[in-house]
């Protein structure tokens, strides 16, 4: 649980007592890898801290699976439509790795709130942090081409990027698998 509280740390400080009364209601969780931490149509309950391992959110689309977004260490994931209007949600999480995790049950943080302002501060953070990378991604599926995004992840996750199977980046794209092949291969890539 301590790499949850340094990266908690980093966004907003918190106070001992408001750090002890979080870990209160933190439990460790592991997925298997290709096993769904949240399945399509349940309602979400926790916020996610990846300890370790990797993660796609996903939905289905005319009978297309589509990836919308991963999730790497560090990252704090939960279905945020789901979880604050606390109904189905039409996009599950899937562990793309095994994974372990910090579950935060969101029922128990919102009566922290009250309790522990700086926990609310924190979380107030974290939930404008998610909104910013939401439009962020809306604007590059909007100003940019398949090729350029690919190649801005690329120059920012390189790593990540051979850690996820080719159908889930061609998905995350937006172009099928041929299309992220002949990308791959252009002149412009210069990976193995």
């Amino acid at each position: 649980m301590q790499e949850l509280l340094h990266h908690l740390n980093k966004i907003y400080r918190l106070a001992p007592k408001a750090e002890q009364a979080l870990l209160g209601i933190c439990a460790s969780v592991k997925v298997a890898k290709n096993k769904d931490l949240h399945p399509i149509g349940h309602t979400c309950r926790n916020i996610y801290f990846v300890k370790k391992g990797l993660l796609r959110i996903y939905y289905f689309k005319d009978g297309r699976d589509i990836t919308e977004s991963f999730q790497m260490e560090n990252a704090l994931v939960a279905r945020a439509d789901s979880l604050f209007d606390a109904q189905p949600s039409q996009k599950g999480i899937q562990a793309i790795e095994d994974t372990e995790l910090v579950a935060i049950n969101s029922t128990k943080l919102f009566e922290l709130y009250d309790e522990h302002h700086d926990i609310e501060r924190l979380f107030r953070k974290i939930y404008e942090q998610a909104y910013v990378a939401t439009v962020e991604r809306i604007e590059n599926i909007q100003f940019f081409t398949a090729e350029q995004r690919y190649q801005k992840i690329k120059e920012n996750y390189a790593d990540v990027l051979l850690r996820i199977p080719l159908k889930h980046v061609a998905s995350y794209l937006g172009i099928s698998q041929v299309s992220l092949s002949r990308i791959r291969s252009s002149k412009t890539d210069f990976s193995p």
